[in-house]
């Protein structure tokens, strides 16, 4: 996901998107604590996806 792409999007597309990682990241929590996640990078992944929805959140909150 690219910061200029979700940039584009307006706020409750960026809280929705948040809320889809959040529960995307916890799949894959729970995968890697059952031994079931083959690729731990999709993990480290989604948490960078997170913060950069953060980020631009935090951003248009202040530009406000």
């Amino acid at each position: 996901m690219n910061a200029k792409e979700l940039r584009a999007k307006d706020e409750t597309a960026l809280n929705k998107e948040l809320t889809d990682l959040l529960r995307a990241h916890f799949s894959l929590r729970m995968q890697v604590a059952t031994q079931q996640l083959s690729n731990t990078s999709q993990l480290r992944k989604t948490q960078r996806d997170i913060a950069r929805v953060r980020t631009v959140l935090r951003q248009k909150a202040i530009a406000q």
